[in-house]
């Protein structure tokens, strides 16, 4: 029987996690940079649009509802995201530890998905 080698295999985890997460950080990095920015410059139009009383009382809470609802979108978005990349960390971590353990043992395991 074959052995496994720790740290080969903790090597192996941290490149199958490292790999998933720099990939999903540079989506997560251009959507919030996008998102944020939109969010931002809404919200110096109303600041604006109040200032200059173009947004006038009666309207005034329809528009500052509206960027709550614009913040919210953004937050449920990024739980999403961050969902999937969880899946997909858990999902490459079993394929190493069960591709090592097959290794050693000699044996075919059926590697589990998340997801």
């Amino acid at each position: 029987m074959a052995s496994i080698d720790l740290n080969q295999l903790v090597a192996e985890i941290k490149a199958a996690a490292t790999g998933v997460l720099k990939k999903d950080v540079t989506t997560f990095q251009g959507f919030s940079e996008k998102q944020l920015k939109g969010i931002a410059q809404q919200a110096a139009f109303v600041a604006t649009g109040i200032a200059t009383k173009q947004i006038t009382e009666e309207t005034e809470q329809f528009f500052l509802d509206s960027l709550e609802d614009m913040a919210l979108s953004f937050a449920k978005t990024l739980r999403g995201l961050l969902t999937v990349t969880i899946e997909k960390v858990w999902n490459a971590i079993v394929g190493v530890l069960w591709n090592a353990i097959s290794k050693a043992a000699n044996v075919a395991l059926p590697v589990p998905v998340l997801g």
